[in-house]
């Protein structure tokens, strides 16, 4: 019997998936716990639009963070700060201080959960920020933090 997953199923495969199982399999697990439909034609037509569409969403995506990429790795990002005499910050640079400044020097709106900062930034200087736009597309981005 063909059927179509509805959601996955451990052992058989992942939802949207044509699987071939025992008629009584099917017919009295998989179909009256809704975890499949009977695989017609215009089933599995439906599906692999479904899937085509899916892809080239996922496609435009990649294309687009790919692009962001390349434009953020082309500015450079600085951010003023006061200072001590010693080069220390009074206060930090966190998450937030880094949106900002991308926003500010090259129109390109970041998320939080996009940017990995292990701690607040405390000192002048060069510091890498890794940057991910995409679950393909990660990369550093150098910041420079400088006196005001």
């Amino acid at each position: 019997m063909k059927l179509i997953l509805t959601t996955d199923v451990s052992g058989l495969g992942t939802k949207g998936k044509v699987v071939d199982v025992s008629n009584g399999y099917g017919r009295n697990y998989l179909l009256p716990q809704r975890l499949a439909v009977k695989a017609t034609q215009g089933a599995i037509r439906q599906i692999e639009e479904a899937r085509r569409v899916k892809d080239a969403a996922r496609r435009r995506e990649l294309d687009a963070a790919l692009s962001l990429r390349r434009q953020l790795s082309e500015t450079r990002i600085v951010i003023a700060a006061q200072v001590t005499a010693e080069g220390r910050l009074f206060g930090s640079i966190g998450v937030s201080e880094v949106i900002d400044a991308v926003r500010s020097l090259s129109q390109v709106e970041l998320e939080r959960k996009m940017i990995s900062l292990p701690a607040p930034i405390k000192m002048i200087g060069f510091h890498q920020i890794k940057i991910t736009l995409h679950s393909d597309v990660e990369f550093e981005l150098v910041l420079d933090v400088i006196p005001a």
